[in-house]
């Protein structure tokens, strides 16, 4: 298969996905089945994208204004998404057809066909080929999950849905779509390019502002005060919850710093202008409050979203420190937060078919009942906390390493050290007393529960396993990682 005829398939598949699953309603095993197979293929796809000579293609869609054009082109910043994408979307299939069917969730159908709708989004997402394009999918994503947010049609449910659609889409189009217009008039471009295409066209003395434009109309990557949209979506059914939160979504959010920072500014330029050093105090705020949130709620998954926005931050942190270790540490965090964050989500949509419990109150006692569920839970956990045998560790070992060698001003570098050593020892708390809860404290009655269905065991032991893997063996994400940062990866 030809370079060209690879990356057609990466963007093409989900869709010719989304039809057939729509057409299969009254086959609930096929339409699963159809989703399962094309996920598998999509994967295979972009494997082999990361395997082949890199080719200097640029996949042109349309072109309104000429030097606005929608068009699609590989880079390994794209790769690392998709095969994050297209691997947990795979996963996912397989968790949510037990889960489903379990949890007697209706419009089956409807859920499958859009969650392959979104995962083309994501792929249109990741092998963008300029700003331009990239907020086009932007958009898109966000339209064709708010079905999926607003899955139940309960009154919290449309109300979750109104203020995801609400600030998603408003901040795109009040800060996002201005930075994007402004970069166009300064540069005469939005293609992406290594070391960004600002330097020499924009005033570094207001850098400062159009990154943060940047940084609050990417409301997806979830800095406060543009995250309400998270824990307000937890009202969806779990699997969507493992989109928002791992596969998809809050990813693309993440993906897009990124590539402004690599692609658009450029680190060097940004290290010229001494204020936006400063927009690290953004990140850093998020992290340690989103994380003091969490230990204040007892809903597990409303505990688990503010995890995400206090997590989502540390790639944010990464990306703005500039230098190369942060950088690396950010871009490895995409890939290690992913893998750990559906493992948690993953655990508590089982907990909730099994034992229809949602308050971390509640779990004492069940880690006896529901061993497995639990013990992926740890394992997920561990990785996010960042201790040793467990893949997360690196990520942050990288951040760490970042934070030390930052070269800004020495308030900050010290800042940034205790954000990150502060925030682990909160990571500790909210995370692992609920696997303490489950294990050590006794059960309040005698109430018997058996584990959630085997497809929802299997899909969450894939990922709590992948933990494990990427510590003993993490140089698939921290080679794809250095050659986006020392730059190769455009």
């Amino acid at each position: 298969m030809s370079y060209t005829w690879m990356l057609l398939a990466a963007l093409t598949l989900p869709l010719i996905a989304t039809a057939l699953i729509s057409l299969l309603g009254r086959w609930p095993n096929i339409r699963e089945s159809v989703s399962a197979v094309t996920a598998a293929i999509l994967f295979t796809v972009i494997w082999w994208l990361y395997q082949a000579p890199p080719e200097p293609l640029t996949l042109v869609v349309a072109a309104p204004i000429e030097s606005l054009q929608i068009a699609f082109s590989v880079s390994r910043l794209g790769i690392l998404f998709a095969l994050i994408a297209s691997g947990l979307w795979l996963v996912t299939t397989l968790y949510a057809a037990g889960y489903m069917r379990a949890h007697h969730e209706k419009n089956q159908t409807r859920f499958f066909a859009l969650f392959a709708l979104a995962i083309a989004s994501v792929m249109a997402i990741a092998f963008s080929d300029n700003l331009f394009t990239l907020f086009i999918f932007y958009e898109v994503l966000t339209v064709s999950t708010y079905p999926l947010v607003t899955h139940s049609g309960t009154p919290a449910a449309r109300r979750g849905g109104r203020r995801y659609l609400m600030i998603l889409m408003g901040s795109s189009i009040g800060f996002f779509l201005p930075a994007m217009i402004i970069t166009w008039l300064s540069a005469g471009t939005l293609t992406f390019a290594n070391g960004g295409i600002l330097e020499g066209h924009f005033d570094t003395s207001w850098l400062w502002l159009l990154m943060l434009l940047f940084m609050f109309g990417v409301s997806k990557a979830g800095l406060m005060p543009f995250h309400r949209w998270l824990p307000s979506a937890m009202v969806a059914p779990t699997p969507v919850s493992a989109l928002l939160h791992a596969v998809a979504v809050v990813k693309a959010g993440v993906f897009t710093i990124l590539k402004v920072v690599l692609f658009v500014a450029g680190p060097e330029f940004l290290q010229q202008s001494d204020t936006s050093q400063y927009l690290l105090i953004i990140p850093m705020v998020t992290i340690l409050l989103a994380s003091l949130v969490a230990m204040t709620r007892d809903n597990l998954k409303e505990r688990l979203a503010y995890s995400t926005v206090s997590q989502l931050s540390y790639i944010v942190l990464g990306a703005f420190m500039l230098n190369q270790s942060g950088l690396i540490g950010g871009t490895m965090h995409l890939a290690m937060h992913a893998f750990a964050k559906i493992t948690l989500f993953f655990a508590a949509g089982a907990i909730l078919v099994a034992t229809h419990k949602t308050k971390v109150s509640e779990l004492n006692g069940l880690g006896k009942q529901m061993p497995f569920t639990f013990a992926f839970f740890t394992i997920g956990a561990m990785s996010i906390i960042g201790l040793p045998f467990f893949g997360g560790m690196w990520s942050k070992w990288y951040l760490v390493s970042g934070a030390v060698g930052f070269s800004g001003q020495p308030a900050l570098q010290w800042s940034l050290s205790v954000t990150l050593m502060v925030s682990t020892l909160l990571n500790i708390w909210y995370l692992l007393t609920v696997p303490m809860h489950a294990f050590f404290k006794p059960a309040p009655d005698k109430s018997q529960y058996k584990e959630a269905p085997v497809s929802c065991l299997i899909a969450m032991a894939v990922p709590a396993a992948l933990c494990i893997y990427f510590f003993f063996d993490p140089h698939l994400i921290y080679d794809l990682a250095n050659e986006i940062v020392t730059g190769d990866g455009q």
